[in-house]
């Protein structure tokens, strides 16, 4: 029987799945019969060529399923959770390695506490260095208060399950009530499900569970921020805010709180160590924004 469903999401990760796949069975502290792996691939060109190898490796031990088309990740995971065969999902992205023993102890706590149904875990970016986003406070908040809660938080390992999530990279959730509260939101291409998918489970009475001596490697440290990526993040927060009557003037208002926080912090950096810290990219960024609300107020006057 089945007891965990892994499920990884992949396009263009033939550089990234064969270490992922390695680390999860390197760190699998339950009998291989009781681990499902489902690899769905979102119409990459090199598909057949990354489930040849796959197969070369693992023979029919993982479940490869090629998705028709591209349709986000949410959608992409979906595909895999409709296909999965346990009662316990882990959502897991091909550039995770896992580098800790965390299976039993999320089952436990899913047998355990039937009031958790998300469980996640501490991210890091190598061995030994920590990300500062294990967790997020969610949007719907003021914004200053929102960076300052997040970076403190998880600093000193403070989860508060009333307004934050945890980080999508790599979690656990609990398949039944997850398929009550809707599943992913297809609209959502990628970015910003983490606070959908928290939204919702509490809504039908789940909580979020933050372990923080679970950990798992999140392959992030090179990547660079850029202001199309942050606008990326932008529009899909303003579109899961709107769910749920958090009008979109507010979320580009609060998004700029955030962003004088976000700069302030860059700049000390900066002043500190004498080098530039993105600067730039935050005031392009920042200039973005005050477009969009400039947009934002014009569209609203001429609907009046």
């Amino acid at each position: 029987m089945k007891r965990v469903s892994v499920v990884i999401v992949t396009y263009r990760s033939e550089k990234d799945i064969y270490d992922c796949l390695a680390s999860l069975f390197k760190w699998a502290d339950i009998p291989r019969e009781e681990l499902e792996v489902i690899v769905v691939d979102n119409n990459s060109p090199e598909a057949d060529r990354m489930f040849n190898g796959i197969r070369r490796i693992y023979g029919d031990e993982i479940v490869l399923v090629n998705n028709t088309n591209n349709g986000g990740y949410g959608q992409g995971n979906n595909v895999g959770i409709r296909r999965a065969k346990a009662p316990v999902i882990m959502i897991m992205n091909p550039d995770v390695r896992l580098n800790s023993h965390v299976f039993n102890h999320a089952l436990s706590i899913f047998a355990q506490k039937q009031y958790v149904g998300i469980y996640g875990l501490t991210q890091m970016v190598s061995e030994n260095r920590k990300c500062g986003t294990s967790f997020n406070t969610t949007h719907m908040m003021n914004g200053y208060l929102r960076i300052l809660l997040t970076g403190i938080s998880n600093r000193f390992n403070i989860f508060l399950p009333s307004c934050m999530y945890v980080s999508g990279a790599c979690f656990f959730i609990r398949r039944d009530s997850f398929e009550k509260a809707g599943l992913f939101d297809e609209s959502i291409f990628m970015y910003g499900e983490e606070d959908d998918v928290w939204y919702r489970m509490r809504r039908i009475g789940q909580k979020t569970m933050f372990d923080a001596s679970s950990t798992y490697i999140h392959l992030t440290e090179e990547r660079k921020t850029d202001a199309n990526y942050e606008l990326k993040m932008l529009r899909s927060v303003m579109y899961v805010n709107s769910k749920y009557g958090f009008p979109v003037i507010r979320t580009l208002r609060e998004e700029r709180r955030s962003l004088h926080i976000l700069r302030f912090r860059q700049w000390l950096k900066s002043f500190i160590s004498g080098r530039g810290y993105e600067l730039d990219v935050y005031r392009e960024y920042d200039g973005l924004i005050r477009q969009m609300i400039k947009e934002e107020r014009k569209r609203k006057s001429e609907k009046i």
